[in-house]
């Protein structure tokens, strides 16, 4: 999505890009804050992205 489209927003969400969260398989819907980085976008929230790489024991 480039700086057009997000101008052309005008409320519509079903016109944003969207995908599966690949921890816990939620639909994630486009944001303007991953406008630069949408491609790398793999996980809904911290806790998914945790679940998926548990830290090892220090």
């Amino acid at each position: 999505m480039n700086r057009r489209d997000a101008a052309g927003f005008k409320g519509n969400k079903q016109a944003l890009p969207s995908k599966l969260c690949r921890s816990c398989g939620r639909p994630m819907t486009w944001r303007k804050r991953w406008a630069k980085n949408w491609d790398q976008v793999l996980y809904c929230s911290t806790a998914c992205r945790q679940a998926a790489h548990p830290r090892s024991p220090a």
